[in-house]
């Protein structure tokens, strides 16, 4: 069981009242998993879904022989499993701990039971949804047909608006994890973090990236020039 207090907001929780909340996170169960720990895996029957209180977590697809794509990294206050959840269906790809992380896991049944006390919970729900549907539209997009140093320029823009517009963005994954999550490997990701140096668009030092021409790092998202 979890209290509210000093918990990140959840967006599946926007609209409903503070007691409402309070409800909500004393149905959860509290969990942890150390850095590179799975939470699930491909295949396993959905029983519930998880909300990241602190820490991050990477969803990930396994090729047959061993690449791996990593689909999402998932920050605090984000849910992740709960489609396949309310589809009463398996989870389709592997979940892993980027870092030591607290969870919170709401069983399905237990879940739907407060969506009928409270059904504006039903919408907060459905925004999350509409918005990982149309990341996952946006990432099958970037993956078929743009290349690797325009993907990265757009990585880094979204990265910079979620850090409040940002010039300088801390990568919140290694570049290895970075690499996967482009659809790419690690040697490319370095080619491409050079070639927006030498166009002036950036300045990497480790993980910390400093956006020199914020407006040449918007086109060359758009047309890759």
């Amino acid at each position: 069981m979890m209290t509210e207090k000093k918990n990140p907001p959840i967006p599946f929780f926007e609209g409903l009242s503070a007691q409402q909340r309070q409800d909500m996170f004393a149905g959860g169960v509290s969990k942890t998993a150390e850095r590179g720990q799975k939470i699930f895996f491909d295949g396993d029957r959905a029983t519930g879904f998880y909300v990241i209180l602190s820490g991050k977590v990477k969803i990930f697809k396994l090729a047959p022989e061993g690449k791996e794509q990593i689909l999402h990294v998932f920050g605090p206050g984000e849910p992740f499993g709960e489609v396949p959840t309310f589809a009463n269906d398996v989870f389709p790809a592997h979940a892993e701990a980027v870092e030591k992380t607290r969870l919170l896991f709401f069983s399905r049944e237990g879940f739907i039971r407060q969506i009928r006390q409270d059904p504006d919970l039903a919408m907060g729900m459905l925004a999350t949804l509409a918005r990982r549907l149309l990341h996952m539209t946006r990432l099958v997009e970037s993956l078929s047909l743009q290349n690797v140093s325009t993907r990265l320029a757009a990585y880094l823009v979204q990265l910079s608006e979620v850090q409040k517009q940002a010039a300088t963005v801390q990568l919140d994954i290694n570049k290895g994890q970075l690499a996967s999550l482009l659809g790419t490997v690690p040697e490319t990701l370095s080619r491409a973090l050079n070639r927006l140096t030498s166009q002036n668009l950036i300045k990497v030092q480790g993980r910390q990236i400093t956006i020199l021409n914020r407006e040449g790092l918007q086109k060359w998202e758009e047309t890759g020039l």
